[in-house]
Formats: structure tokens, C-alpha cells, sequence
């Protein structure tokens, strides 16, 4: 772990690097066809990538009981710090069985290849009910989320991780941008206020205003769309990345933008998820975080703005980043321009905004979604993928 001067701390005060040296790399290989295995699922292994680089500090490895048991119940880690999501890895009773606490684990991807290394020091059973009910706030197995507790394993392995070696993301690799790496280039760029925005969706027109909105007031933008596991109907992660180049050569100012990818698996938790996300950013470097309408949302599940009220049960100095809240924009016929109710005249008539259903509709059919919901040359990227999509 390393200290930082920067504009803002890490959460916890250091940011974590659970990179193997190659030192440990050679010693790891060398145990490899000894040690016994536990194959990780898309999300596990960009959980193991998220804490290795930082992202999750101040996590140096998957969440043990009393971690686990606090943050499900309070929001908190055992040691008082806000945590709003629990980081675990789950296996089944099947699988945890032989494995011995103190003994060092191997950890390999879908495709058998050896990427990590678990320094197993408890394994424990859980109550997947009331993780469903406390972080998701419902129980039915028809929430995304939800469905992938009930579906893992009964049993969390906790420990210390490594991460064998930081490999160049498949296909997006001039935007995979570790935390050291963004607080490096915020110091270069002289930013000293920085604004981190989340997606998992195509920036139409009301992301682009709330967007701009914040960059009145502070130094940068950081733009950090999430490219690890979404629902099977979310939009593919290289068309979001066309789609945000596009935007960003056209609309927006070159020197006060920076885009990068956020490896981390979503989990369409709401409010507990805003939380979530603000402090992943805080370890990127961010001091400003953007949270719009129905952030993290999924469905009916959350109220409009709940995940901009959970930021009001805690403390500023404990979250140590500061929310920016919007309301939902909208196109306003009135006044010819991006607004919301707290800036427009106009009537619920006189609004145009779509929902991401009736746009993914109208693609496709090969409708463009009309210009005062998204930038042309973006509807025009999405329509290309529908009907390819379609097609195939």
C-alpha cells in the first residue's frame, strides 16, 4: 500500500495494490499444480481485478464474517468504516469442504487459467434471505441481483487475495486506467476537483446536461462506464464505448474529460449501490460524485431519488466524497432546451424523455430516437448495433 497526497485520500487513506510481484508471481506458478482450485465466475474475477488494483480499497482480499455480517446489517466494516456492499466470494458446500483454513488457494477464470491466489482464513455460511433483503431490499429471485445470491454458493471463502499479473483489457485496453493511474493524470491535467460519473448505458441528452451541469463547477470530468457483468438486455459494453467516443469528439470539450472503464461487476442494488459506486470513485481519485434519477436502479424495485437520500445518513467527512444530485432532465419544448423541473416552465406535455424500454424499441424497428433525446450520430451508432443484433 501506498500513501497518497492527492486532492483526495483513498477510502481508508491508502490505496490497496494486491498486484503479485514478480517474485511472488514465480513463487505462486511454481505451487500451481499442488494447490487446490476454485474456479471463479465473471463477477468473482472482476471483484479479484477490483480489489488487486485499488478500486475496492480498503479490501485487500474477499470479506470475512465480521465484515460481511456488518456491512449487510449497518453499511459499515468491522472497523466502523463505510462499506455499503459485500464483497464475497461463494462456493458451494461441495467445494469448500476440503479446503483447509491458513492454506493458500488457487484461483482460475471460466477457462481453467490460473489468475489469483486466495490466502484462505475463514470459511463461513451466510444467510442469502437476508442479504437479499438488506442490501437489495426485496427478496424475489426475479431481481438481477437477487437471483445471483440465491444462486451461489452457501459457503464465502474470505482471505487476502493476489492477482497473478494486470493483463491489457481484451478490448478496451487504451481505457483501462487503474486508480493509480487516474489520480496521476488528474494531478497532470492540475485538476484538483474532479466529478466521476457512472453508467451502464448510452449517454443520451439528460446524462449529457447533468454532466455538464457539474463540469461548471469543477475542474474534470471523469467518465468511468462499467464493463464488467450487466443484465443480458443492458447494452453490449463496445457499442456504450462507440457511442461514448462519439459523443466526446462532438460534444464535449477535449481537455476537461477523461474516459476510462470501470472493470467491476454491477449489481443493480439502488441506494446501497450509489454508495458504492461514490467510493469506488474516491479511490480513482474523484472528489465529486454524480447521482441522477434511480441510480443503480433496476425495474420497480427503488424509489425515484432513494439513492440520492441514502447520502444523508451519513456523515460527509465518512463518505469523503461529495454527491451531486440531479433530477431527472428532460427536453423542454417550451424553452427549446435540456432542463429539469427545477429549471423549466413546463408542463409534463411539454417534456420529452424517453425510457431506455421504448428506445430499445424503436431501434429495433430502425427508428432514431428523436434528437432532443440523444445526439444523432449516437442514435445512429445504436440503430447499426440493433439491427445487426437483430439480423444475427
Amino acid at each position: 500500500m501506498s500513501q497518497h497526497p492527492d486532492a483526495i485520500a483513498p477510502h481508508g487513506g491508502q490505496l490497496v495494490n494486491r498486484i503479485a510481484t514478480p517474485e511472488q508471481k514465480a513463487e505462486f506458478l511454481s505451487k500451481a499444480d499442488f494447490l487446490p482450485r476454485v474456479q471463479l465466475d465473471e463477477r468473482a474475477v472482476s471483484d479479484l481485478e477490483m480489489i488487486a488494483i485499488g478500486g475496492f480499497s480498503p479490501l485487500t482480499g474477499f470479506m470475512n464474517q465480521a465484515d460481511y455480517h456488518r456491512v449487510v446489517q449497518e453499511m459499515r466494516l468491522a472497523n466502523g468504516l463505510v462499506w455499503s456492499i459485500p464483497i464475497t466470494l461463494s462456493v458451494t458446500e461441495e467445494v469448500a469442504s476440503p479446503l483447509q483454513e491458513g492454506e493458500l488457494i488457487r484461483l482460475d477464470n471460466a477457462n481453467g487459467e490460473f489468475i489469483g491466489v486466495l490466502q484462505l482464513t475463514q470459511k463461513y455460511i451466510y444467510d442469502k434471505n437476508l442479504e437479499a433483503i438488506n442490501v437489495y431490499l426485496t427478496d424475489e429471485a426475479k431481481h438481477p441481483g437477487v437471483q445471483v445470491v440465491y444462486n451461489q454458493g452457501a459457503v464465502n471463502l474470505a482471505g487476502d487475495i493476489w492477482l497473478l499479473q494486470r493483463d491489457p483489457h481484451p478490448h478496451f485496453p487504451a481505457y483501462q486506467i487503474d486508480p493509480a493511474a487516474s489520480r496521476q493524470m488528474f494531478k497532470d491535467q492540475g485538476w484538483k476537483t474532479i466529478v466521476g460519473f457512472q453508467t451502464r448505458n448510452p449517454i443520451h441528452r439528460a446524462h449529457e446536461y447533468i454532466q455538464k451541469c457539474a463540469l461548471e463547477t469543477v475542474d474534470g470530468l471523469f467518465l468511468h462506464p462499467l464493463v464488467g457483468a450487466t443484465k443480458e438486455d443492458d447494452i453490449p459494453a463496445d457499442v456504450r464505448m462507440r457511442c461514448y467516443e462519439i459523443l466526446l469528439e462532438h460534444y464535449y470539450p477535449e481537455d476537461r474529460v477523461i474516459l476510462a472503464i470501470n472493470p467491476a461487476a454491477m449489481r443493480y442494488a439502488g441506494p446501497r449501490e450509489a454508495i458504492f459506486h461514490a467510493l469506488v470513485r474516491k479511490n480513482y481519485g474523484c472528489t465529486h460524485f454524480i447521482v441522477g434519477r434511480d441510480h443503480a436502479g433496476v425495474g420497480d424495485y427503488y424509489g425515484t431519488y432513494d439513492a440520492q437520500y441514502i447520502f444523508d445518513e451519513f456523515e460527509p467527512g465518512e463518505l469523503g466524497i461529495v454527491p451531486m444530485k440531479f433530477e431527472h432532465a428532460f427536453y423542454c419544448t417550451r424553452t427549446k432546451q435540456m432542463a429539469t423541473t427545477k429549471t423549466s416552465p413546463s408542463k409534463p406535455e411539454e417534456r420529452v424523455h424517453l425510457s431506455g424500454t421504448k428506445v430499445r424499441e424503436m431501434l429495433r424497428r430502425g427508428e432514431l430516437p428523436p434528437p432532443e433525446f440523444s445526439r444523432p450520430e449516437v442514435a445512429a451508432e445504436l440503430a447499426q448495433s440493433m439491427q445487426v443484433k437483430v439480423l444475427a
